[in-house]
């Protein structure tokens, strides 16, 4: 099955067959440490780059250490990056294509459910700055995205967990019936029934890639999808929940939030709070301090002249973006148990 966006293709199923042939004259993988034990032989024919595994590698070293091998393997304006893994590499092989020689072609391979339905779709590439998330970077589109869904069955639950998060996320947004998809097929999801899972990563990639048609580069309407990111990215920072986890318990306090500003009712989260709880998330605050957590808040990059802006939940499929004060986010961070 194939979904559009932009100008590439989204190819999704089982045993996905990659022809790279028409991408370009010559060849680079990057993948990490992770992929390479895993996958390392999935493009036999090309050279590669690893690079270790997590989010350290999404640093200006790692960036250079890249773009230094590329120019090693004799990379010309016609060749492409194929990046086979999750969003860390990703984003680190889009942020290189999209700056070596002023922006060369790229392919997306996602290994993991959440680079699937997530990162490897709608060209955002960047790397962090000291430990700020993704504030380095340039929107440079793939030249296709590759979901061969047989990867999954290699994850650990941690990692489908992670990138569950994200699908439930798409329904919160945008799409009702997949959120009621989801509460209805848990044991067949939990089990990665193939069926199941190339249906919930097809209808993720759809509901992105329409959401990056209409809005490119983040304008105004593409900020929809970063519901439950703008709490969710601190708690990541002081906490040892993956991105996920974490973004998972954005989407409860955002929620929380949406309902503490009048924004949507109590059943609304209840319900966000149990679906996300029958796959296994904590939707308890760890320990954290929350002057920590609103500080971390105040650098993200949906902060605009000192107003932090919000995807507000209005129905499960609808929402809104508004600024939110610090006081009223306190009042919420108080309030919990």
């Amino acid at each position: 099955m194939q979904v559009n966006c932009l100008d590439y293709q989204i190819h999704i199923g089982t045993k996905v067959d990659i022809d790279l042939s028409s991408y370009g004259t010559k060849f680079l993988v990057l993948m990490d440490t992770n992929t390479e034990r895993l996958f390392g032989d999935y493009f036999p024919d090309y050279p590669r780059i690893v690079v270790e595994a997590g989010e350290a590698s999404k640093s200006m070293e790692t960036y250079d250490h890249v773009l230094t091998e590329a120019l090693k393997h004799g990379l010309d304006r016609q060749s492409c990056i194929v990046a086979l893994g999750g969003g860390v590499v990703g984003d680190l092989a889009g942020f290189v294509a999209g700056t070596y020689m002023r922006g060369i072609k790229f392919i997306q391979v996602p290994t993991t459910l959440l680079a699937q339905v997530d990162s490897s779709v709608g060209g955002k590439t960047g790397i962090n700055l000291g430990n700020t998330k993704n504030i380095v970077g340039v929107f440079h589109q793939p030249a296709a995205v590759y979901c061969d869904t047989s990867f999954l069955a290699h994850l650990p639950e941690k990692e489908i967990r992670s990138g569950l998060g994200e699908v439930i996320k798409y329904g919160c947004i945008k799409d009702p019936e997949l959120f009621s998809y989801l509460e209805e097929h848990i044991e067949q999801i939990v089990a990665l029934n193939p069926e199941h899972m190339q249906h919930i990563v097809q209808r993720s990639c759809e509901i992105k890639a329409a959401v990056v048609q209409q809005d490119e580069k983040e304008s105004d309407y593409r900020r929809i999808l970063n519901f439950g990111h703008t709490i969710g990215h601190a708690v990541e920072v002081h906490s040892t929940l993956t991105h996920g986890e974490s973004i998972a318990l954005g989407m409860v306090l955002e929620a929380q939030l949406s309902h503490t500003l009048g924004v949507c009712d109590e059943e609304t989260v209840d319900r966000i709070t149990k679906l996300l709880q029958a796959y296994g998330f904590t939707t308890q605050l760890p320990d954290i301090p929350k002057e920590q957590l609103l500080e971390k808040i105040k650098t993200d990059k949906k902060t605009i002249a000192g107003k932090t802006h919000y995807v507000l939940l209005e129905a499960i499929g609808n929402v809104r973006i508004q600024p939110v004060t610090e006081a009223q986010l306190n009042e919420v961070l108080c309030n919990l148990p």
